[in-house]
């Protein structure tokens, strides 16, 4: 009977650890590339992300960076959205803040400014 207790117990913990993996994502647009980490999965309320760009395989280091996620309005609920603009990491990393209102899938832009070139803006989703 102890086995069994712990075969259950090892199964349990080993399905909470599935579950509470980091968060990671890519996103493209042209030549920029853009991967967003988390160190913890995705939840209600405030959520810390670092967004690495790449442009042309190598990291841009000096920009301005913005992320808005948004939720369009649905029946009975309005539309929710939240902006905030990164802070510059070095090497092509930036970390931002957002705060998600509830669960479900977000629209999710980044608004990249170098210094030199054109402003651009990748788009991906965010579900939790």
């Amino acid at each position: 009977m102890k086995t069994l207790a712990k075969i259950f117990f090892a199964l349990l913990l080993g399905a909470t650890l599935v579950q509470a993996t980091a968060f990671s994502k890519d996103a493209k647009f042209r030549t920029t590339t853009v991967h967003i980490t988390a160190d913890k999965p995705l939840t209600t309320g405030a959520n810390t992300v670092i967004v690495t760009i790449k442009k042309n395989g190598k990291p841009l280091t000096d920009a301005q960076v913005a992320l808005k996620a948004f939720m369009p309005a649905m029946p009975g609920m309005p539309a929710m959205s939240s902006k905030t603009n990164a802070t510059n990491l070095g090497n092509g990393q930036y970390k931002a803040t957002l705060n998600l209102a509830m669960s479900g899938t977000w629209q999710l832009h980044i608004f990249i400014t170098p210094k030199k070139g054109k402003r651009s803006r990748v788009k991906t989703t965010l579900n939790f």
